[in-house]
């Protein structure tokens, strides 16, 4: 009983909260003052995703929330180096990288080399007083879908990532976006990124996740996107986190004429994560390919939301979404095409596969569209099921081995998803990191020198 009445009055205590936090508030620009005060109103009318909510069937959030995390709205103190501790294991990169620790920004590593004029990669923090134009024209204007986690966060968010190119700028080297949570206590991080390209930029974009410690950690992050006319962007999500972490990640993307987007989600670990990718082809001919790969084992749980909104005629969207489940663990795929009814010569094409080891995995997946438009070609399917045993028995008789038999036949199904990353070396990283992941032999905190159990 006392813990259905903590989690009916969870709202009710992160408006208390942001009551009593406003005085830390107080040194950031009067426009952002309103976006919290706008966030907090808004969460207050929406609250948490209901369990009965088709899109959250399978992922009831809220009791996460209810639970005692330290709330992360200052920076935290450290006596040592992040970057001493912290290496990424994908050698010879050649990447800018930008480093956030529990959703701040890493000031030691502010600058950023090689960098185009007028390209502004930095804190979200700062951008506030240096390029108050930006944020005031994009910042919290993608939210349009009502999600009430958006709004939680919109309130509470004090930093992150802003990536700003201008018009006909390519940032030829890739960025490598790097969050580490790294806490003595249970921490709620809530983290705001902003991506703006404007009229035929580019950009190629690296997020990696990482825990850095073993405290319990849940995530409430939300990157918007703004696409312009011919812009093209290339981004990659590797969620790599321990058991003990809860990752909500909201994306949303806005597309102008002729733009594409390439977007790849890897989820190598996590206890739970929900990914919510939400994207508006806004101009003619515009271009989306999102697909994401998770790979989970014991008790974890991956949910994979997509919801793609053909607004504009001649557009084309593909979206391949693949789960490889063992053990005990849980996936789900919610994937969603809509055609509006102007929106004629729409390409549109949706596919989720899955592949279950255990009897005990179990996969929920749900494919849909929505049409109004009548000159289109849109298709949608998917499948669960277990290893091919005629494939399997083929190769034993090749004299391969029952397990390194097995162990094919996943990286080749996993293979598909991993081959469409747009960076060669972390391609080629990351292919090693799914096989040692199909094999057993990643551990959750590879990358660390803490090794902290």
């Amino acid at each position: 009983m006392e813990t259905n009445i903590q989690i009916k009055n969870t709202v009710q205590h992160f408006s208390d909260l942001y009551n009593e936090k406003l005085s830390q508030f107080h040194n950031i620009p009067e426009f952002l003052k309103t976006v919290h005060n706008k966030g907090i109103n808004e969460f207050k009318r929406l609250g948490f995703p209901e369990k009965k909510s088709e899109k959250y069937k399978y992922t009831h959030l809220e009791p996460f929330f209810a639970k005692d995390f330290k709330h992360c709205l200052i920076p935290e103190n450290f006596n040592f180096e992040v970057d001493e501790i912290f290496k990424c294991d994908v050698t010879n990169i050649d990447t800018s990288v930008v480093l956030l620790v529990n959703g701040f920004h890493y000031h030691k590593n502010q600058a950023l080399e090689d960098m185009p004029r007028g390209v502004w990669i930095g804190s979200i923090a700062n951008a506030a007083f240096q390029k108050p134009e930006i944020l005031k024209k994009y910042l919290g204007k993608l939210n349009t879908y009502e999600e009430g986690l958006v709004s939680l966060n919109t309130a509470f968010f004090q930093d992150g990532i802003i990536v700003y190119v201008p018009k006909n700028i390519r940032i030829e080297k890739p960025l490598q976006i790097i969050n580490v949570l790294l806490s003595d206590n249970d921490l709620l991080i809530q983290q705001r990124n902003l991506v703006v390209l404007e009229e035929n930029s580019y950009a190629n974009l690296v997020f990696c996740d990482h825990t850095l410690s073993d405290k319990k950690f849940l995530s409430n992050s939300v990157t918007e996107i703004n696409i312009a006319k011919g812009a093209q962007l290339s981004q990659t999500y590797i969620q790599n986190e321990h058991n003990d972490a809860i990752k909500v990640n909201s994306i949303f993307i806005r597309q102008e004429q002729d733009s594409k987007v390439i977007s790849n989600t890897i989820t190598l670990h996590g206890g739970l994560v929900r990914n919510n990718m939400n994207v508006l082809l806004d101009g003619t001919g515009a271009e989306n390919n999102t697909s994401g790969l998770f790979l989970t084992d014991k008790t974890q749980h991956v949910d994979n939301y997509v919801f793609i909104d053909h607004a504009k005629p001649h557009c084309t969207s593909n979206q391949l979404f693949k789960g490889v489940l063992d053990d005990s663990s849980t996936g789900s795929f919610n994937g969603k095409v809509l055609v509006s009814r102007d929106a004629q010569k729409t390409m549109a094409y949706q596919k989720n596969s899955n592949l279950l080891l255990t009897a005990n995995a179990k996969m929920n997946t749900r494919p849909q569209l929505e049409i109004y438009a009548d000159d289109v070609k849109c298709s949608h399917g998917a499948t669960v099921g277990q290893l091919d045993q005629e494939a399997l028995f083929y190769m034993r008789t090749r004299g391969i081995s029952k397990e390194e038999a097995r162990l094919l036949l996943m990286y080749a199904f996993a293979h598909e998803i991993v081959d469409q990353i747009q960076v060669p070396i972390l391609k080629e990283r990351l292919i090693d990191l799914v096989n040692l992941r199909l094999r057993g032999e990643l551990t959750r905190c590879q990358n660390c020198a803490i090794h902290c159990c």
